[in-house]
This record gives structure tokens, C-alpha cells and sequence, in this order.
């Protein structure tokens, strides 16, 4: 009861303030009372909660609230979401946290070619870093390839002091972060240095055909239609594609077209390509990153004409 209740009825405040029942405990009991819909619903969380607590993982308050935010949705099994390991590394295992990221990471399994979409924060390059991984420690390919365009969100590359490598490094950086995240920090010189990880910009990718590789694609909403095609057109034997990109985060010259937004066009319906959307919902950072990504949508959203410049 405590591991369903958490310690000083940590997750049983939860409860009750986002679920329309009533909860009472009386030992080793819950008692629900409410409207029937009220009810079935916090029925079913407590539920799912038991269940994923006799899994032996543990819970914590962000989990509570993620299964009683899927709870609501008809076709979602929280338990079954967040039990879904993905990869376990350095002592700690790595899931998807909402039914959209388990979404995502089923299309991954499912299709060569798949586009994660979605504002920051939702996990899109962390979880496909890790289905890379998982691949190249079951054999599933020969190596991991990383690439991102090398644009600036208000700065100039030039400008950077150091080598080409040394400018290019902060672009790329977010990958290296995932990639510390789950694989020991001394293998990872030597891995790159063998070619089985490669990290680099999107230009090192033109007259490439990559076989036997699993090839990640993050901020491509970055990237014109004419690069977008280039890196597409890489794809060889065996290999599997994951591009990654935020269309409200584009960076690009004014009356410059993201690849990324036309190509949900272009390849809208074609066999073995899929397309992932995440949203506000689905970000598993800080608690504030969410509201903030809700409140711009909204903001966005609104009429032209209502918006101060």
C-alpha cells in the first residue's frame, strides 16, 4: 500500500486532486465514491498503478501523473507504456513516458524511415539515440551515425574561435549528451575512432550510401528541401533512418522552405515511412518546460491581428 500510496501519501495527494473521485483509505483498502465515470476512471489508474508497482519499478510522482493523464485516452495502457524498456545502461533503464513517445519508439521498430516531430523536450532525438544503441548492441546494425545541419539559432559559425571541428562541436553536442547517457564514457573515443559511431555535420553526408547503419537526422527542420533530399537519397541495405525536427523552431534565412515541413507532404502515404507527432503533452523535461511549449502554441495560434508586435 505504501509503494501504491507513496510515502506521506505522496502520490494519494496526487490523486485526489486530479481525479474527479472521492478516495478513502481504511488499511489495506481504497474506497471510491463520485459519479460512475469518476469512478470507472480512478478504478482504472489505481489499477495501472498496481500493476506497474508489481513489476518492481519503482514509481514516482511524475509516473502517477503521466497514468492519469493516459487514462483518459481509450487506447492507452499506461502500464504498458511505462514498462516498455527500451535499453538499460549505467544502472538505469530507459522507457518511453507518454503513449505518444511509445508511439514513436513502435514506428522505430516498425519502418524503415521514421519522422519524430515535435516541440523540445519530448524526447525525439534522446529515444532515438537509444533504439540506435539498443540496434547496435543487438547486431541489428554495424554502426550509429549522427548527423544534424550546422545552423545557427542567432549566432554565426564563423565567429566561433577554434578549428572546424572545434565550431562544429557545440552543434553536435546534444548527441554526444544522449550518447554519454547511455554507453560508458571511455568506450565512446574508441567507438568513434573504429567508425562503429560517427558524429557529424549534415554536409559530410553528400555521395554517401549507408548500409549496415542506423542513421539519426536531429533538427532537420534546419534543412532545405534540397538537403533533405540529399540525406533521404543516403539511405542503403539494412539501414534504418529516424529524422528528428521541431517545426516551430526553424532557423533558416526568411523565404528559405524547411525540408522538414515539405516533406510531410511529399512523402505523406509512401510505404514503410512513418510519421511520429509529439506535442506539448509529451515533454518529459522540467515541469515548466511543458507549460511554457502549451502557452507559445496558444500564443501562435491565435489571430494575427490580436498579436503585439
Amino acid at each position: 500500500m505504501v509503494s501504491v500510496l507513496g510515502a506521506r501519501d505522496e502520490f494519494l495527494k496526487i490523486m485526489e486532486r486530479e481525479l474527479g473521485a472521492d478516495l478513502y483509505v481504511r488499511g489495506n483498502q481504497i474506497q471510491l465514491s463520485g459519479t460512475p465515470e469518476d469512478v470507472r476512471v480512478a478504478a482504472e489508474v489505481l489499477v495501472e498503478i498496481i500493476t506497474i508497482v508489481r513489476t518492481g519499478q519503482g514509481l514516482t510522482s511524475d509516473a502517477v501523473e503521466r497514468v492519469i493523464s493516459m487514462t483518459s485516452e481509450a487506447d492507452a495502457s499506461a502500464s504498458e507504456v511505462l514498462t516498455a524498456n527500451i535499453l538499460s545502461s549505467r544502472g538505469k533503464t530507459i522507457r518511453p513516458k507518454t503513449l505518444n513517445q511509445k508511439r514513436y519508439v513502435d514506428a522505430i521498430d516498425a519502418h524503415t524511415l521514421v519522422f519524430g516531430i515535435g516541440p523540445a523536450g519530448t524526447g525525439k532525438t534522446y529515444l532515438a539515440v537509444a533504439k540506435a544503441v539498443q540496434a547496435l548492441q543487438a547486431k541489428q546494425v554495424n554502426r550509429i551515425i549522427l548527423t544534424r545541419p550546422a545552423i545557427e539559432a542567432g549566432e554565426r559559425l564563423g565567429f566561433l574561435p577554434g578549428t572546424l571541428s572545434d565550431k562544429i562541436d557545440p552543434y553536435l553536442r546534444p548527441l554526444f549528451d544522449a550518447l554519454h547517457d547511455m554507453i560508458d564514457p571511455e568506450q565512446i573515443p574508441r567507438l568513434m575512432t573504429s567508425g562503429t559511431i560517427e558524429v557529424a555535420p549534415l554536409a559530410y553526408m553528400r555521395g554517401r550510401t549507408l548500409n549496415d547503419a542506423f542513421i539519426i537526422l536531429d533538427e532537420a527542420q534546419n534543412t532545405s528541401m534540397e538537403q533533405m533530399k540529399m540525406f533521404l537519397t543516403r539511405l542503403g541495405f539494412n539501414s534504418k533512418v529516424v529524422v528528428t525536427g521541431d517545426v516551430t523552431q526553424i532557423d533558416l534565412p526568411s523565404g528559405q522552405r524547411s525540408g522538414l515541413r515539405a516533406v510531410t507532404e511529399i512523402l505523406d502515404g509512401v510505404e514503410d515511412i512513418a510519421f511520429a507527432t509529439l506535442t506539448s503533452r509529451d515533454v518529459v523535461r522540467h515541469k515548466l518546460v511543458g507549460r511554457i511549449v502549451a502557452a507559445y502554441d496558444r500564443y501562435e495560434s491565435r489571430p494575427a491581428t490580436k498579436k503585439k508586435p
